[in-house]
């Protein structure tokens, strides 16, 4: 045997040695096929050993993905519109369900991620009216979020990592119905406490002064309200309306 052949047997060898094994890297799973079925998926970061074309390997992302859904609009149990945004952080789980059920595509994933997520924010909203949407801890939504969606996730080989609610805005046309709403009921209160505030004033005033004064007072004012009014007012001459129009004797 020639030196020629010496290094291509060598060259030979050393190629089969590369094709032999591979490596999985921290952040990666890792599925080994023989002719096209899944033989091996449970690997460790580390090298491993394989059969040169019998066995081919394909690598997936094990790291935290974030899936980043648009605004969308869901209804609350008095049937008004919210506007929700959202994110969602997951990982593979069973990597073997992932490449099978989404062909191992993050985009698909996310797809069929983002409907179930969206299924159950329609669900738990549906469940609440905008007052309890905005009082209630987020956490509380969180928390029943991630828990319902694991097993939905877990079927697509999906491990949910966290669920996100940052905003929960009304639309314009709501916004502005409700600002109405509360505008009308702080009037309202106004209204309670300023007519509140004038008996409380007539009743110091009348604790302060000569009985017949105040009604004489009361009735001044009464004559004011009355008979500046465009309104018809039909009494007897002798009614006690009329009293202190009435001369002394």
């Amino acid at each position: 045997m020639n030196n020629n052949q010496v290094i291509i047997g060598m060259a030979s060898l050393a190629l089969v040695g590369m094709m032999s094994v591979f490596t999985v890297n921290e952040g990666e799973k890792a599925i080994k096929f023989q002719l096209g079925e899944i033989v091996k998926d449970d690997y460790t970061p580390g090298l491993h050993v394989k059969l040169p074309i019998i066995n081919n390997v394909r690598h997936f992302d094990a790291r935290i993905q974030t899936m980043d859904s648009k605004p969308e609009r869901f209804l609350t149990a008095e049937k008004k519109n919210v506007i929700v945004d959202s994110f969602v952080k997951w990982r593979i789980g069973d990597v073997k369900t992932f490449y099978t059920v989404v062909a191992g595509d993050i985009d698909q994933a996310n797809l069929r991620l983002d409907q179930i997520i969206k299924d159950l924010f329609r669900s738990e909203f549906g469940k609440r009216n905008i007052k309890q949407l905005v009082s209630t801890d987020r956490s509380e939504i969180r928390e029943l979020l991630i828990k319902n969606s694991k097993s939905l996730a877990a079927a697509l080989g999906m491990e949910i990592v966290d669920v996100q609610v940052m905003r929960i805005d009304l639309p314009e046309e709501v916004s502005s119905s409700v600002f109405r709403r509360m505008e009308a009921e702080r009037e309202r209160v106004a209204r309670e406490f300023r007519s509140e505030g004038a008996e409380a004033a007539e009743r110091i005033r009348a604790d302060s002064q000569d009985s017949d004064f105040f009604g004489f007072y009361r009735s001044l004012n009464a004559y004011k309200k009355t008979l500046t009014s465009s309104s018809t007012l039909v009494l007897e001459p002798n009614s006690d309306f009329f009293q202190y129009f009435k001369s002394k004797k």
